[in-house]
């Protein structure tokens, strides 16, 4: 795959391209992102989905939908995720390739200046969102939220993160409480587009075979009409914990959840991640690890064990699920299986397979235009631009001695347990 080609077409928005053709398909995406706030988070998350119904020359969702079949069943999407403390809203437009067109069409074009419509003319009703759009997204979106509490495994782990960082904007919920997104109106979600077409950072991805120019022609003149005040982006990260923490709740449950959360003092931009990742690995990321053989197989502790790294933040947790009377027992062979690698008890064989089960991850991020798309997205935390090549490369050069150097600036922060009523 190509390199990327990343350049700044405006105050705090850049324009990057992947050329790639391997795929018939191109992607064009538009990522805002914006400091978390517990404060704003529901009204962005709800803001994002509301876009994607309508804009002002489409203003209802059937009339968009038919564009969009016009452009040969070209596809629209958003999202809304955390990427450390900054929240991170992506816009994304899918359709068939320039050169795959009939009559020489310009799909990447068309797909662009709608994607432009849909970010910088939304259908309003004065200076308000369309009210019934609103309700129909905000209901969705409650529902999401509620299936988010359905799913215990889900649910455990975004506790954890809450009870962790409680006084961090990191343990805020990618969408709020229901309470919050409740309490949004549609003039607020007018506020919150304008903020962030004034505010937010930028980043516009382009990925097909066909040249970008024309994309990036549309979104460098859509910009430029706007005065910019770019937000600050920063995550704050806690290096030692000044005690461990212990929280548990309770739910009807068949089977309870066990959670550790660490704070690892490695985070992004810092090298030493690529060398956390690969412990984080060879501790409970794959069938090869040491949670799932020991804990797991051998011990037969639990259903799952898997531990989890949050490079952006600099937090690793470990998550299982147990039955009632083993969540001690398991709590001390996850913390004994950590130890053991502290003490540099690791086999050649479990850090070879910790990279083969890493590249294989990034080999397949290759596979689709929106894999691509993801993996460039989240580089940008990282403050460098590796191809999933160079990325592998470097966990191939990653010793023993960096994972027990790295193991051993883990503490252990925050221990929390979902129990049965």
């Amino acid at each position: 795959m190509n390199n990327i080609v990343r350049r700044e077409i405006a105050d705090g928005v850049h324009f990057s391209a992947v050329r790639d053709n391997r795929f018939k398909t191109m992607r064009i995406s538009a990522t805002a992102m914006l400091p978390l706030s517990r404060e704003t988070v529901s009204a962005y998350a709800l803001l994002s989905q509301v876009m994607t119904r309508s804009c002002a020359e489409y203003p209802d969702f059937t009339a968009l939908s038919r564009k969009l079949s016009s452009l040969y069943g070209a596809s629209l999407e958003a999202g809304v995720r955390k990427m450390g403390e900054v929240l991170a809203l992506t816009f994304s437009v899918s359709g068939i390739d320039d050169r795959y067109a009939l009559s020489g069409d310009s799909i990447s074009r068309e797909l662009s200046e709608l994607l432009c419509k849909i970010i910088f003319e939304p259908y309003l009703e004065g200076n308000a969102f369309c009210g019934a759009e609103v309700e129909q997204e905000r209901r969705q979106l409650l529902e999401l939220v509620d299936s988010e509490l359905s799913d215990k495994r889900s649910y455990a782990t975004s506790r954890l993160i809450e009870l962790m960082c409680d006084k961090e904007t990191f343990g805020v919920r990618r969408y709020g409480t229901k309470e919050t997104i409740n309490a949004v109106s549609s003039s607020e979600l007018f506020a919150a587009w304008e903020s962030m077409l004034r505010t937010a950072r930028f980043e516009i991805m382009y990925i097909g075979e066909s040249d970008p120019v024309f994309a990036q022609q549309v979104f460098a003149d859509k910009f430029t009409s706007v005065d910019r005040l770019v937000s600050k982006l920063n995550t704050v990260t806690t290096v030692t914990p000044e005690s461990v923490r212990e929280f548990s709740d309770e739910m009807d449950v068949s089977q309870a959840k066990l959670l550790l959360g660490y704070r690892t003092s490695v985070c992004a931009p810092q090298q030493e991640t690529t060398a956390m990742r690969l412990m984080c690995a060879i501790l409970g990321g794959s069938a090869h690890s040491k949670f799932f053989r020991n804990v797991r197989e051998k011990q037969s502790l639990c259903y799952y064990c898997v531990s989890r790294y949050y490079r952006v933040k600099g937090i690793m947790t470990v998550e299982s699920g147990v039955e009632f009377e083993n969540i001690e027992k398991t709590k001390n062979a996850c913390i004994a299986e950590l130890e053991a690698i502290r003490r540099g008890d690791i086999t050649d064989d479990e850090i070879n397979f910790a990279k083969l089960s890493i590249a294989n991850n990034f080999v397949s991020i290759c596979d689709t235009v929106s894999g691509i798309q993801e993996w460039y997205i989240s580089q940008l935390c990282d403050g460098r631009m590796l191809t999933p090549s160079q990325a592998s490369e470097e966990f191939n050069a990653v010793t023993k001695e960096q994972i027990v150097a790295v193991a051993n600036k883990l503490s252990l922060d925050t221990v929390y347990m979902l129990r049965g009523k």
